[in-house]
């Protein structure tokens, strides 16, 4: 059962109720603080994850080589306009939930929504975590990621409202259907293997952190697809180039 999956879609759906409920007496200051702890969090569950690697080579092979995939295939992009397909269904099924509920611009509105449906459906975290999850049951990551997801969410939902809760749907969906996929990988990897894909995993949430102090804007989501290449390229490490050295 994908436990860690549902907490954390529970997560952004609570979190949502409650910041439209409570979270307009949150001060700016309040949410900043917040988010440089969040940040703060991340880097350390990165630098937790990457410390057991087994062959640092390949690791860091799989962060280059992934992320100039995503950065040759604008996955970036193509993941915001997937966001924005998104937000356009999510209003045409709610209309009601529009910027004139939250006091903000049309546009603002929009672009602000667009950007936490990418937070929570498409971040190298949650990916990260839900693959985890289906490979060896490993929730921490996920519980981990729900606990900042349940006050992100309500930052958000202080200024967007209830719209912010319908997120946990796709989110849902996606993070099941990676927990499925995983579970076909998982026979075919080694333990070593996957202290390779769990090290690949930590890079990516050291660089969500940095974003989340806005001390360095590192291209998170184009880097996602170095989860995807970590396995074939520690498996190769293994058996081809680490027996030669």
């Amino acid at each position: 059962m994908p436990v860690g999956v549902t907490i954390n879609a529970l997560s952004v759906l609570l979190g949502g109720i409650f910041g439209t409920l409570g979270g307009k007496h949150m001060s700016k200051n309040f949410k900043d603080g917040l988010n440089m702890v969040f940040g703060a969090c991340s880097m350390t569950m990165g630098i937790f994850s990457i410390a057991p690697m087994k062959n640092m080579s390949a690791v860091i092979f799989a962060v280059i080589i992934g992320t100039g995939l995503g950065l040759a295939f604008h996955l970036g992009d193509k993941i915001n306009h997937a966001a924005k397909w998104m937000q356009q269904l999510i209003m045409k099924v709610f209309p009601k939930l529009n910027s004139l509920d939250s006091g903000m611009e049309t546009a603002e509105f929009d672009a602000t929504l667009v950007t936490v449906i990418v937070l929570f459906c498409a971040s190298g975290t949650g990916i990260y975590g839900a693959l985890t999850e289906g490979m060896n049951g490993d929730t921490s990551i996920l519980i981990f990621k729900s606990i900042l997801d349940f006050f992100t969410a309500a930052i958000f939902a202080a200024n967007l409202g209830y719209v912010v809760s319908l997120i946990a749907v796709p989110q849902f969906i996606i993070f099941v259907l990676l927990f499925l996929f995983a579970g076909f990988i998982f026979p075919l990897t080694t333990p070593t293997m996957i202290l390779d894909f769990k090290a690949v995993g930590g890079v990516l949430m050291l660089a969500t952190g940095f974003r989340m102090v806005k001390l360095m804007m590192f291209p998170t989501a184009d880097m996602i697809p170095a989860m995807i290449v970590a396995l074939p390229l520690s498996w190769i490490w293994i058996n081809w180039i680490g027996p030669l050295l």
